[in-house]
């Protein structure tokens, strides 16, 4: 069974494989072995340390698959993005250039650099082995990261927001960043995604050009990927999507990926919560019909696990939960148990999800 947990320094030789390897740059995971030990202590510290409001914590998950004990994939929460530097994205505006005499009047985007989003909790780093088939395995270890929040509020921001991968070609180039970025860094794009430490490095701020960039000046290329997901990257568009963000007028500053936000109060793993009392069921024992849910346990000393289940459709019914899950997430019979629905039924299907 493959359950998300926190990560540890006992993971630390599948982590660093993990950061060599994972295309896109893994940022939540330095290439460095020492500065990733440092990265996945600040993690353990962050799951055990008492919080009252945002700072400079860091939250590691893992995805494992608990028959094997293999870790299949990372994903992580910034607390508070840009907590040492701004934390900086292109803010995608609409200028009006007029003219009475001529009878001119024009709407222009413009994208000038922002830090606006520095402060906001921010989901990051997500990884997810190639080898795994299909959308819940994806589903899980993105969306136990809201779990998460949704469960320890004071510890996060009202708003979070995540970046998601741009348009890049075969070859990893992405028109963008040949339109834009290449002009002011002179080096490939894949260079300075590993230096620019998600986007809060003073050098983005003393290179990347201040004043506004008028989108009809760029080529063709770059304005068509604006704002919009990599190939790659359009399972996470939809999870997210699933989960309650949104499209926001922010956009990557390097290779122009989207913005999504959310309102934590308005995200899917708070409005469709449900608590359930966990009861035992034998493994001999039929399969109960319902639905799929994400199943959400969060113990003590910082202990979380989460785990993907079919469960009941009546919340009376509790959460029947054969050894399996009830090991992966370390809960017996009468323990509560945070419960969503892995999928919203359409009539409630937000605004963003049809952009």
């Amino acid at each position: 069974m493959l359950f998300v947990r926190p990560g540890r320094l006992a993971d630390l030789d599948a982590l660093e494989h993990m950061a060599r390897t994972a295309q896109p740059v893994l940022h939540s995971l330095p290439h460095d072995r020492r500065a990733l030990e440092a990265r996945v202590a600040l993690s353990e510290d962050s799951f055990r340390a008492e919080v009252d409001f945002p700072g400079e914590e860091f939250y590691l998950f893992v995805l494992e698959d608990s028959e094997t004990g293999k870790l299949m994939g990372t994903a992580s929460i910034v607390a508070a993005a840009g907590y040492s530097d701004p934390f900086y994205a292109f803010r995608n505006d609409a200028l009006i250039h007029a003219s009475r005499e001529l009878h001119v009047n024009r709407k222009i985007h413009a994208l000038t650099m922002s830090h606006e989003l520095t402060g906001k909790s921010r989901l990051a780093g997500y990884y997810i082995h190639p080898s795994l088939r299909g959308d819940a395995a994806a589903h899980l270890l993105s969306r136990a990261r809201m779990m998460y929040i949704a469960a320890n509020r004071k510890r996060f921001t009202p708003e979070v927001f995540s970046l998601l991968l741009g348009v890049t070609d075969e070859k990893g180039v992405s028109p963008f960043w040949e339109a834009v970025g290449r002009k002011f860094f002179g080096r490939d794009f894949a260079d300075i995604e590993i230096e620019s430490g998600g986007r809060s490095r003073t050098f983005i701020a003393e290179v990347m050009p201040t004043y506004p960039i008028y989108v009809p000046l760029l080529p063709e290329a770059a304005q068509r990927v604006l704002g919009e997901p990599d190939a790659n990257a359009l399972l996470a568009y939809e999870i997210h999507l699933e989960e309650g963000f949104e499209t926001d007028r922010f956009i990557d500053i390097f290779d122009a990926g989207p913005v999504l936000t959310a309102q934590v109060d308005r995200s899917a793993c708070v409005t469709r919560n449900e608590t359930r009392e966990v009861r035992e069921v034998h493994e001999s024992a039929a399969p109960a019909s319902g639905s799929a849910f994400l199943i959400a346990h969060n113990g003590a000393d910082g202990e979380f696990r989460c785990v993907l289940g079919d469960l009941p459709a009546a919340q009376r019914e509790g959460a029947p939960l054969a050894h399996a899950a009830r090991a992966a997430l370390g809960v017996q019979d009468g323990d509560a148990v945070r419960c969503v629905p892995l999928y919203r039924p359409q009539g409630e299907q937000q605004s963003g999800d049809a952009q």
